[in-house]
């Protein structure tokens, strides 16, 4: 009964996971460039009593085995890679990525950092920055006395300057993208990192070699999807109940055998 008692828990666990998957996904249902998460399970090591295909006598063998599971583990949690809506703000410095791709962000200590969360904007010196204030690679930046911005599907940035009837390119968006995506190590804050999993990030302008094009004035919203999120919590939450019933149900039988032992 032990057995079961251990076997039963994993589930539970299992089950709470997705519970905390669920609720991570939809507290970020309005989060800007959010990729959905899903956990993957996988079944723990099973107890061998007998093998199939074992010799039963010298000239025959088992043709099914006598195997034990000993419950379920979280394999891992991959983030759903799929477009989320762009939505237009107005803005001209927000950026969306329609495709694949990812800004690049200067960390504070030196590290690279990626992101799908375009709403960027000025800092006190015109560089192009995050709402946290790291600054976009490449850098550019904007004069302070510029009319207009315009920021182009291929990421060239061009400003109009007073007096002036011709727009002036001050640099250009470049977006990275990797081999496995899902190998991104989430850092907060909307952004990710470079891990040996994803492989080293390959830089190149909007457009070309299979990256997205550049949406000026867009953001890209989250792609969690709430009713779905919302059937797999009742889902999770019917499967954690069921768990705790089977444990109530084995506790029972324990105390009984132990009451019956002790009567004997």
């Amino acid at each position: 009964m032990n057995h079961a008692l251990d076997t039963i828990a994993t589930g539970l666990a299992a089950s709470q996971t997705m519970m905390d998957t669920i609720a991570d996904n939809l507290s970020n249902v309005n989060t800007t460039g959010f990729k959905s998460e899903t956990p993957e399970f996988q079944t723990l090591l099973y107890q061998d009593g007998i093998q199939p295909g074992a010799n039963s006598t010298g000239q025959t063998v088992y043709p099914s085995g006598l195997e034990l599971g000993t419950g379920v583990k979280v394999a891992s949690i991959k983030d759903t890679l799929t477009q989320g809506t762009l939505t237009s703000t107005g803005n001209p410095l927000d950026l969306a990525i329609n495709g694949s791709g990812y800004f690049q962000v200067l960390m504070p200590n030196g590290q690279t950092a990626y992101t799908r969360d375009g709403a960027f904007q000025l800092n006190s010196t015109g560089q192009l920055v995050t709402s946290s204030g790291y600054q976009v690679l490449p850098n550019i930046t904007i004069p302070s006395n510029a009319t207009s911005v315009t920021i182009g599907t291929d990421g060239t940035v061009s400003v109009t300057l007073p007096g002036s009837s011709t727009a002036s390119q001050v640099g250009q968006i470049q977006l990275a993208s990797f081999v496995n995506p899902q190998g991104l190590q989430p850092l907060g804050g909307n952004l990710y990192a470079s891990t040996t999993s994803s492989g080293t990030a390959v830089n190149g302008a909007p457009q070309s070699n299979g990256l997205g094009s550049v949406n000026q004035s867009y953001l890209e919203a989250s792609n969690v999807d709430v009713v779905q999120s919302m059937v797999n919590m009742i889902s999770a939450e019917r499967a954690y109940q069921l768990g705790t019933q089977v444990a109530s149900a084995i506790d029972n039988q324990l105390n009984y055998l132990a009451q019956a032992a002790a009567g004997a």
